[in-house]
């Protein structure tokens, strides 16, 4: 089995409040393995099968106050696990995951282009490998 380890970047100006809530480079990654995504962000934690992914897309850059930390749109249940402001990839779920039922999952990693890129060549149907 292959795992794909994604480090999240971490803006300076953030750093210390994230950190207060249990958020810091040594406790947020994303692994991508042959059949699932894992994230883990502090004390939070989401996973999937690759199977339910729909999509992933770069998206930013976004305003401090709907980004930073772990966060939810009250618009539609999408969550975010957010650490710098600069750019993340948004992940898009067939299935709501967890018990508040995320549609989808914005993650700020340093290296956004080959997290959505690994992840649209293992999910089925998305034409990779």
């Amino acid at each position: 089995m292959t795992n794909d380890v994604f480090d999240f970047e971490f803006d300076d100006r953030y750093r210390r409040f994230l950190g207060f809530i249990g958020i810091r480079p040594g406790t947020c990654q994303v692994v991508v393995t042959d059949d699932a995504v894992r994230v883990r962000f502090g004390p939070w934690k989401a996973q999937t099968d690759l199977a339910n992914l729909a999509g992933a897309e770069l998206s930013g850059p976004y305003s401090a106050i709907k980004a930073i930390g772990p966060r939810m749109s009250l618009a539609d249940r999408g969550l975010t696990f957010g650490t710098s402001t600069r750019q993340g990839v948004c992940l898009r779920f067939r299935r709501p995951i967890g018990p508040l039922r995320h549609p989808g999952l914005t993650v700020t990693v340093a290296d956004p282009k080959a997290l959505m890129e690994r992840l649209l060549a293992r999910a089925p149907g998305s034409g990779g490998p």
